[in-house]
């Protein structure tokens, strides 16, 4: 019997497992493998989609299943299957179109299947690219084959809090609309975000509520942390994160699973089981 039996741990993967110097540090792997050794579930629970996340996944020692696109998806690396996906309304081309032409400068990412398309992309959408290292089809939203798992708009800030008000004002009841960035504005079908996510891989491993814990960095990772024992953010998070109450640790550069192990094994340990 191993002292973290019963116990999920899920992690973010941009700017939280996977640092501003772009590596997974050695300290994260090493205690991400003594966390599985001692009988917990590692579980991923990215923005990221299928096609962005994939090539990442065989650096990672992972025991469950990843929660992809903000939880719009939850798939088995282990297996290679998706278990879930959910998709945007039929009527997000035409939602989303309207708002591209109220903000004649927001760019538009989409995700249909394993394909990228973009409309009007800017600058930040061609760094996000860059960063997730995948091809795309730039064609205008009404050319955009549906339906999207999820899309992303980008801008500046300022720019992104107008839209993610005037979206959720008219059509709150269809969308989660969510930053994983300060000029990321992600967007899933309602009720599909990390925290469904997490919680539905916790079901399907039989995790009990009050044995789970997670750590992310920015505002989409708040529903999942809303479910965490101790929700945990690395020291480079959002202040959103800052300001809603998470136990603040290291840098992600520094191994911030590192620190979320040891302190899982001073609970846990021998003689600390809570």
């Amino acid at each position: 019997m191993g002292k973290f039996d019963g116990l999920l741990l899920a992690s973010d993967f941009d700017d939280t497992l996977y640092g501003l110097d772009l590596r997974i540090s050695e300290r994260n792997l090493k205690a991400i493998r003594y966390f599985i050794r001692e009988g917990g579930y590692f579980v991923m629970a990215t923005g990221r989609a299928h096609r962005t996340f994939a090539p990442y996944a065989p650096l990672i020692p992972m025991n469950a299943p990843a929660v992809l696109s903000n939880g719009a998806a939850v798939y088995d690396f282990q297996t290679d299957r998706m278990l879930e996906q959910t998709c945007l309304p039929d009527t997000a081309p035409q939602d989303l179109g309207t708002l591209m032409e109220e903000f004649p400068s927001l760019a538009l990412e989409t995700y249909h299947g394993e394909d990228i398309y973009v409309c009007r992309p800017n600058y930040i959408t061609f760094a996000h690219l860059k960063k997730v290292g995948c091809g795309y089809t730039e064609c205008p939203v009404a050319e955009m084959p549906g339906p999207w798992v999820k899309a992303l708009f980008h801008h500046e800030r300022e720019v992104l809090l107008q839209v993610q008000t005037r979206l959720l004002a008219e059509h709150g009841d269809r969308y989660e609309a969510i930053f994983s960035n300060p000029v990321y504005l992600e967007l899933t079908c309602k009720g599909s975000n990390k925290g469904g996510g997490v919680s539905r891989v916790a079901k399907m491993l039989g995790v009990e509520p009050g044995h789970i814990y997670c750590v992310g960095d920015n505002q989409n990772d708040i529903p999942m942390m809303e479910l965490s024992a101790i929700p945990f953010a690395p020291a480079n998070c959002a202040q959103e994160v800052k300001d809603w109450g998470a136990r603040i640790l290291c840098h992600c550069n520094d191994g911030v699973i590192g620190d979320i192990v040891d302190i899982l094994d001073g609970l846990y340990g021998e003689g600390g089981r809570r």
